[in-house]
């Protein structure tokens, strides 16, 4: 047991509802969760910024709206609707405080769970699986996550986690890098020709490092200012982001597109897909409509996936992962929570490469 003292209430972030920056409501009168039956109650130590944040705050999941991430990154969308704006696609509840990545210490536990587990340093599961039939809920998003000096969480998915690793390394850590393995196990990829487009950002530059972690081939699609770090992560190639991709790859060269970008571009990327080859997405930063010649698909036998539910051992895996030191973090910068507008403001800027972390006041 542990003698350290909760207290009553916390700074947070509160979400106020869809729109742009203004929504996100810093605040230090928050109540401090109590976990439920089968909970755990972490004090987070650091918390990463993600795409999924700022999608869910500026309403990009509506199908009202059609535009890229970042034409409504700050202001957010008019024509978001509230009724499928969450990435569930059921309304999101307000207040809520947003923060799909945590790394934190258990500082208590609900009914039913080992008072052993108070003291651990732990990750929390950012996709929690309800069942087997892709249903599954967003930490930060359907129930509160770690824009905050506390969270709770479902004790079966807060996973502990040794390593000599800082909490802001951590904190880089569930959402990009449980992305990135949850489309590459999606698509079964091996040893073989992956293309990855946004390849700087967070789930692209950690599926750089879990492709090679495979045996792929990595071919990265970036900014050219950002190609030598990419190279210095792992890439074997990168590739111009504005490039013509049958140019310079030439048609039929990759076996697997890992996608996070979308937009007008899209069809290039099924243009250097082999035949029999595979298409992953999870993502559409650069606007989610696409032209698709569906000749293209079925005459060269293509297979297209979604990905956004992970199995339980995708997560499982990635602690695996650090604890036996076959992946590292990649973090730009770090802000104090006060400063989220201008941490988001940072991410939406695209000039990083790699994670952006908040962390909370230590008490």
């Amino acid at each position: 047991m542990s003698d350290f003292k909760i207290p009553a209430t916390m700074t947070a972030v509160l979400l106020t509802g869809h729109g742009g920056l203004e929504k996100l409501e810093y605040r230090t009168d928050v109540t401090v969760p109590t976990p439920a039956a089968g909970e755990v109650l972490i004090r987070v130590t650091a918390a990463g910024i993600n795409n999924t944040d700022i999608n869910t705050r500026i309403g990009w999941y509506s199908k009202a709206v059609t535009g890229d991430t970042n034409s409504g990154g700050a202001r957010g969308f008019e024509s978001a609707e509230n009724d499928d704006a969450s990435w569930s696609g059921t309304p999101l509840q307000f207040p809520r405080i947003q923060g799909a990545d945590v790394s934190g210490t258990v500082v208590a536990v609900g009914e039913g769970v080992d008072s052993a587990r108070i003291g651990e340093r732990v990750l929390v599961r950012t996709m929690m699986p309800i069942d087997d039939n892709f249903n599954c809920i967003t930490f930060g998003s359907e129930r509160d996550g770690g824009f905050a000096q506390y969270t709770t969480a479902p004790s079966e998915h807060t996973l502990p986690v040794n390593c000599d690793w800082s909490d802001v390394e951590l904190a880089s850590i569930p959402c990009a890098y449980s992305t990135a393995e949850g489309m590459l196990h999606r698509a079964g990829v091996g040893a073989e020709r992956v293309l990855i487009t946004g390849a700087s950002g967070g789930v692209g530059s950690a599926a750089i490092q879990l492709a090679k972690r495979r045996g792929a081939h990595v071919i990265a699609q970036t900014a050219p200012a950002k190609a030598d770090l990419l190279t210095e992560l792992g890439a074997d190639q990168t590739v111009d982001r504005n490039a013509d991709l049958v140019e310079i790859l030439g048609k039929e060269s990759v076996d697997v597109v890992v996608d996070l970008v979308a937009g007008p571009k899209w069809p290039e990327l099924l243009d250097v897909l082999v035949r029999g080859g595979r298409y992953v997405a999870s993502g559409a930063i650069a606007g989610p409509l696409v032209e698709l010649d569906v000749r293209t698909l079925y005459l060269k036998d293509l297979t297209l996936f979604g990905s956004t539910y992970q199995p339980r051992e995708v997560f499982e895996n990635l602690i695996r992962y650090i604890e036996k030191s076959e992946i590292k973090p990649f973090v730009s910068g770090s802000w104090p929570l006060s400063d989220i507008h201008k941490a988001q403001e940072a991410f939406l800027s695209k000039a990083h490469a790699g994670k952006l972390v908040l962390i909370p006041p230590s008490e």
